[in-house]
């Protein structure tokens, strides 16, 4: 798990760095379309105003003098079509977007010099030299919105890279934590904001989580441990009946009891990291060999290039005992042992593993399922722990064509 965890940082630094870029791309491109559109409605409305008056001060000179000022013109071929039905005194305006040359748009004005059928004083106002300035204007905001984007994208990324990376503190507790490192802490990480408040809330899940597994962890081993006095009492009250039919059941389900407590026993040391291995370099074939023929069930064992491994013969023997067992009692024979390398494979012919042991891997007193036969669950979690203290890897998986097959690899 933990080594998924860089690419998903990555993968958020960089969601987070794009979103900003977005963002400042948006707000760039809006800023742009606005100061474009209020400049062109600035200078329309500028260029309105100027033509308005030019049209009131050419009109009183025209009245006063009879001569034509400030630009204006009786009734201009080019005057827009609005503005020579009007039949009234007052000024009007027209805009005008033909564009011959440098010169347009433009903006109108214009008004009768009399009554009603008199001529038409207009003034135009030419707006091409201002309007051309708008591209000189668009380059401009589109530069500064690229040096803007070029500050904030590192900005962005290097801000998403903190919380990524206090994220990763977080998700990365929580991965130790659900791999069975009951004391991973995340610790303060910086602010007080939701990241903060998650790195607490997994840190005090931590807490209660492994004050519920040490009490359930001490009461299993008090279990187990007082229950070995009375089991082995009743071993040595069984050897006082009378031989017979009820004497052997009942020796027989003694026997399973004192098996159960040790089993129980060796749990509560496992679950309390109180095993410690003591290795010596052993030939892998033979430990196994030695182990399959110690649980006295058949299996077939086959040995293919293989070194002397330094490990814990005893712990060894338990994993792979443990794991012909299980196949015995839970699948169907043939049972196949194969070694090879520093891998040994065990693989019975019955149903298989159930899909929750794979999924989950195996948990004491669930066998998974009914056809895997009846049993405490108790053989796959000895061997899963044994393998943890070994440094061992113990996966379970279905043979394509049927049975189940636990796999353990040795560490180099």
């Amino acid at each position: 798990m933990p080594l998924g965890f860089p690419r998903r940082r990555a993968s958020l630094r960089w969601k987070i760095a794009a979103l900003a870029a977005a963002t400042a791309c948006l707000v760039a491109v809006a800023v742009g379309v606005l100061v474009h559109l209020w400049t062109a409605q600035d200078i329309r409305g500028r260029a309105e105003a100027r033509a308005f008056n030019g049209v009131y001060s050419a009109m009183d000179v025209y009245r006063r003098t009879g001569t034509l000022a400030d630009g204006a013109e009786l009734d201009p071929a080019e005057l827009p079509a609005g503005l020579r039905r009007p039949a009234d005194g007052a000024r009007h305006t027209a805009y005008d977007g033909r564009v011959v040359g440098n010169d347009g748009p433009s903006v109108w004005a214009a008004q009768r010099t009399g009554g009603p059928g008199s001529p038409l004083l207009a003034v135009r106002i030419n707006m091409g030299p201002e309007l051309s300035d708008l591209p000189r204007l668009d380059v401009a905001m589109g530069v500064a919105s690229l040096l803007a984007l070029a500050v904030a994208v590192p900005l962005a990324g290097y801000g998403a890279g903190l919380l990524a990376r206090r994220l990763g503190r977080v998700a990365e507790t929580a991965g130790r934590i659900s791999a069975g490192d009951l004391d991973a802490r995340t610790g303060p990480t910086g602010g007080h904001d939701e990241v903060a408040e998650i790195a607490a809330t997994v840190d005090a899940m931590a807490d209660s989580l492994g004050r519920r597994l040490r009490t359930e962890r001490q009461f299993t081993a008090d279990v187990a441990h007082e229950l070995r006095t009375p089991v082995g009492g009743l071993l040595a009250a069984v050897d006082l009946l009378p031989e017979g039919e009820a004497e052997d059941l009942i020796r027989a389900r003694v026997r399973d009891l004192r098996a159960l407590v040790e089993d129980l026993l060796e749990i509560s040391r496992l679950d309390a990291g109180a095993e410690r291995p003591v290795r010596a370099r052993v030939p892998l074939g033979e430990v196994v060999r030695e182990a399959v023929t110690r649980t006295g069930c058949e299996a077939e064992v086959s040995v293919g290039t293989v070194a002397s491994v330094e490990t814990d013969p005893r712990r060894l023997e338990r994993i792979v005992g443990n794991l012909v067992v299980n196949a015995h009692r839970h699948g169907a024979a043939p049972v196949l042992v194969g070694v090879e390398g520093r891998t040994v494979v065990v693989r019975d012919h019955g149903p298989g593993f159930p899909a929750d042991l794979l999924r989950h891997g195996p948990r004491r007193f669930r066998t998974g399922a009914a056809e895997r036969g009846s049993g405490h669950g108790l053989g796959l979690t000895i061997a899963v722990g044994q393998a943890r203290v070994l440094g061992a890897e113990l996966s379970f998986a279905n043979a394509g064509d049927g049975g189940a097959v636990a796999t353990l690899r040795l560490p180099d």
